[in-house]
Formats: structure tokens, C-alpha cells, sequence
């Protein structure tokens, strides 16, 4: 019976045939990290030390995300709505009226966290990373405007689908954006070695 060493796995990471399965596997233990350790700060340590000043993120940057959803569903889509309350309210296809509320849980500050989290522990070269990972945090925000628009439009023809949408699609779709941009960074940048 052979152990695997420290040497073993280096060899292993060193074969092409193996590196995608290794980098994969960084990618994930990071991102179930950082969901690990922020389900304690949040869950457990309410945001110690730092609450006052993450409350005032959630509350700029939900007032933030409804400002550009509602300029979207307006200006791109032109679709008729009212608000009240940072919920958006419009007419479904059963004519009654749908509600997307934009909450400060709705934010996007845990994926930007989860981008800085992983982009700062995995490797490559930092003078790219500079660059590419306020790249990344504007491309999470936009993804999360596509995510609340993307609802709403979702809930038109299907006003009784709610969490499908909410929990499923889109969030599935936020750790896609995530994953993507990672795999842009491990081929382009970790090992092109630019």
C-alpha cells in the first residue's frame, strides 16, 4: 500500500492530465471557505467587529442595486412598474401584480466577498490581480442587476414561481459568473504564468 506524499501530490499536480482536477478542487475548498467562514461571522459573530459599518454597506448597496435594476426594467425593457419600499411592482401575465423587493440580504456583498476571498488566496500573478479582481467585483454587481431584473421578467409569465427563480435559476447563475470568471483567470493568468 503506498501513502500519498507531499512529493506524490506535487508530482500528480505537475502532470497536465491532472492539473484541471487539482485547480478544480482549489476552486471549490475556497469557495465552501469562505461560505463557511461567513456563515460564522454572520450567523454566529453577527458581523463582529466591524456590524455598523457591513449594515451601512447592505443599506448603500441594496439602495444601489435598486437604482440600476429599476433604471434597467425602465430604460432597456421599458416595462411599466411602480415602487414603494424598495420592491418593484408590476403586472404578471394573470393580471395581478408581481413584487421583486430589493432587501439589503439582496446585495451582492457576499459574492464580492467570495470573489476577493478566492481571487486573493489562489495563485497568479498579482500584477494582473490588480486589475482583474475590481474587474470582477463590477461583473458580480452587473450580474446581480441581471439577477433582480431577470426575476422580475421571470415572474410575468410565471407569477407563482418565485423561489424557482430566486433560489435556483439566478443563483445558480451568480456561481456560474463566479466559477467562469475563475476559469478565465486559472488558463489565462495562473498558468499561462503572464
Amino acid at each position: 500500500m503506498s501513502l500519498i506524499t507531499k512529493d506524490k501530490i506535487k508530482e500528480l499536480y505537475a502532470d497536465k492530465r491532472y492539473q484541471t482536477y487539482f485547480d478544480v478542487g482549489l476552486f471549490f475548498v475556497l469557495i465552501f471557505s469562505f461560505h463557511i467562514l461567513y456563515v460564522i461571522w454572520n450567523e454566529w459573530l453577527d458581523y463582529w467587529p466591524i456590524k455598523d459599518l457591513v449594515d451601512k454597506l447592505f443599506v448603500w448597496a441594496s439602495k444601489l442595486l435598486f437604482d440600476q435594476s429599476t433604471w434597467t426594467l425602465e430604460n432597456v425593457f421599458k416595462i411599466d412598474f411602480f415602487t414603494k419600499d424598495q420592491a418593484i411592482w408590476f403586472l404578471n401575465n394573470k393580471g395581478t401584480y408581481s413584487c421583486v423587493s430589493v432587501a439589503p440580504e439582496c446585495t451582492s456583498l457576499k459574492q464580492w466577498m467570495h470573489w476577493l476571498f478566492l481571487m486573493l488566496l489562489y495563485p497568479g500573478p498579482w500584477k494582473h490581480k490588480l486589475w482583474y479582481i475590481p474587474l470582477g467585483l463590477v461583473i458580480v454587481e452587473f450580474t446581480n442587476v441581471v439577477r433582480v431584473v431577470g426575476i422580475a421578467l421571470f415572474l410575468r409569465p410565471f407569477p407563482n414561481d418565485f423561489a424557482l427563480a430566486h433560489d435556483v435559476i439566478f443563483k445558480i447563475m451568480f456561481y456560474v459568473v463566479i466559477f467562469l470568471m475563475w476559469a478565465i483567470w486559472n488558463d489565462n493568468f495562473h498558468h499561462k504564468k503572464v
